[in-house]
């Protein structure tokens, strides 16, 4: 056997020296793994409904919300959860869920027995007056939501492009001037609180949209409207769409004279 020599071993040891670097280059490592991982993640929509209250066994804003969990709508993953019917409580949780997604717009849902189409809120007003106790025996009466904070919050989405989508999907819905001033109002104003006075949901958008009874309560409660908790949900899917990829707002005429 011929004993190589001092250049053919160094030339050997060279193309080892390549072959292994290429092969080093060619796999990421984990942390560029991870961070391309996060990029293509898509980001989340918080969606919230409420457990049931009032003497109520079922809540048709969870009932339709939970439907949505997890589908992608415009490139967003939907994330839902169910806020308690309890002034201070339902705060808590909403500010949890915010931490904890970091979500790019959060929509939240409640019930408004008695109302006839899906209700997209256009303002928050800082005020609790609760005609009934929450679920935790609590009823504040002209209490003040926020007290350094304004007087009123208007809904940050495109309210108008929401409306109009869903009217095209054959779904009912107007605009409605007013969240009443129980845990639906205060859930709406402290959101937009928050959105507005905290560093870390700049640029995250927010709002409230009422539903009405659904069909199996509207049985126990005689001429009063229900949507099915199905037609609720593609309402929803329908306005986050809308939200998630309107950015000028539709000017149309949806106001109330009383």
């Amino acid at each position: 056997m011929n004993k190589p020599t001092a250049a053919g071993a160094a030339a050997t040891r060279k193309r080892a020296a390549t072959k292994k670097t290429t092969k080093s280059a060619s796999k990421p490592t984990a942390s560029a793994t991870e961070s391309t991982r996060r990029r293509a993640a898509p980001r989340a929509v918080l969606l919230t409904g409420f457990a049931p209250f009032g003497g109520e066994s079922d809540n048709p804003s969870w009932d339709a919300v939970r439907l949505l969990d997890g589908e992608i709508v415009a490139s967003h993953r939907i994330a839902t959860r169910c806020l308690s019917v309890a002034f201070d409580q339902s705060l808590r949780e909403l500010d949890d869920a915010i931490s904890a997604l970091r979500p790019a717009l959060v929509l939240c849902v409640g019930q408004a027995g008695g109302r006839a189409q899906l209700s997209i809120e256009r303002i928050a007003i800082n005020v609790d007056d609760a005609r009934i106790p929450d679920n935790l025996g609590a009823q504040p009466i002209d209490r003040a939501i926020a007290a350094d904070g304004p007087a009123a919050y208007f809904s940050d989405l495109p309210i108008k492009a929401m409306l109009a989508a869903v009217r095209a999907a054959g779904i009912p819905a107007e605009i409605s001037q007013t969240a009443g001033t129980y845990v639906c109002n205060h859930v709406f104003y402290g959101l937009m609180h928050r959105l507005h006075e905290r560093d870390d949901t700049a640029g995250v958008r927010g709002g409230f949209v009422h539903i009405p009874y659904s069909p199996a309560q509207a049985a126990h409660h005689p001429d009063v409207a229900s949507l099915a908790i199905e037609t609720v949900a593609q309402g929803l899917r329908v306005a986050l769409e809308a939200a998630l990829t309107t950015h000028t707002d539709r000017r149309i005429a949806a106001g109330a004279e009383h």
